[in-house]
């Protein structure tokens, strides 16, 4: 398994389709702060609980100028239905084929059972890895802990020799 990026080091590139087929990639989003949420998949309990939370609090992400994206290994006809009926206004990203090759990327696919484990990177509009956050399937990711990555993502960087 990829080991899982850490903060200070460059977000790996990617291009995904979103729930609409639409091409979303990395280099799209430069200039641009990222909250990049893996969870294993669409219509299960936890997933959706997350979701729903975040869908709740799109309000702060937005008010600091933060795209959420959402990465599972469902397909996007999955994915445009799951947006739909739970009216998710962020994107849904289809990491179907090859199969989890962005969640690899990022360390969090678990290959035994093919899906994307409960990591979320905070990502900064120069593609650094501010934050991330995890936790173990069956238990959602505490939404107190996505406010304190947003504040941290939000900070200004210091350069070291200050």
């Amino acid at each position: 398994m990829t080991a899982l990026p850490a903060p200070g080091d460059r977000a790996p590139g990617f291009e995904l389709p979103n729930q609409h087929g639409e091409p979303v990639s990395m280099d799209s989003l430069q200039g641009s702060a990222v909250v990049l949420v893996f969870y294993p998949f669409a219509f299960s309990r936890v997933c959706t609980s997350e979701l729903d939370e975040i869908h709740r609090n799109l309000g702060e992400f937005q008010a600091r100028g933060v795209r959420v994206l959402a990465v599972s290994v469902d397909h996007k006809y999955a994915l445009r239905t799951y947006a739909e009926e739970h009216g998710y206004s962020f994107d849904l990203l289809a990491d179907f084929w090859p199969h989890g090759a962005v969640a690899e990327k990022y360390g969090a696919l678990d290959r035994t059972d093919g899906y994307a484990r409960r990591v979320t990177f905070f990502i900064d509009a120069a593609g650094f890895i501010r934050a991330r956050i995890e936790s173990p399937l069956g238990q959602p990711r505490p939404f107190e802990d996505y406010q304190a990555a947003l504040v941290q993502l939000c900070e200004p960087t210091v350069p070291a020799s200050q």
